[in-house]
């Protein structure tokens, strides 16, 4: 899908993008990010901090929604700002739901602004890990 910023209106959803998470893709970027925090690799230390077991990085998780975006606007060279507030844990075995809408359009500067969260059901109740993110993506030729 191509997105084409004469064809876009505000309210329009940006097509969301699922991942359930596993402890290899939590190892694998907390290797490669560098960000050995035993929170994101230790069971024991987690559990001793409250959680059930380890939690996914913030920024694991932003990522996921920063792919999202990515694959809405075709070219990552096109997003020109963008930022989420962290408000609940990520665990294993979850399935995080990143997605948006068009919140709002500049004709002159040919860009939209894009309102952003990642979600996760946990039983009944849906809980919002990244919420309040946003995203600046132009257009402009």
């Amino acid at each position: 899908m191509t997105v084409v910023f004469e064809h876009l209106r505000e309210g329009d959803d940006v097509p969301s993008l699922a991942r359930i998470v596993t402890r290899e893709d939590v190892r694998t970027y907390a290797e490669l990010g560098g960000d050995l925090n035993p929170l994101h690799l230790d069971d024991d230390v987690a559990r001793a901090a409250g959680f059930p077991g380890i939690i996914a990085h913030g920024m694991f998780t932003m990522a996921h929604l920063g792919a999202c975006v990515t694959s809405w606007a075709g070219d990552p060279a096109r997003i020109q700002r963008f930022s989420a507030q962290f408000r609940s844990p990520v665990f294993m075995g979850d399935e995080i739901v990143a997605g948006g809408r068009v919140r709002m359009l500049d004709e002159t500067a040919r860009s939209a602004t894009l309102e952003l969260w990642v979600s996760v059901e946990r039983g009944s109740t849906t809980e919002l890990p990244i919420r309040k993110g946003e995203a600046l993506v132009s257009f402009a030729a």
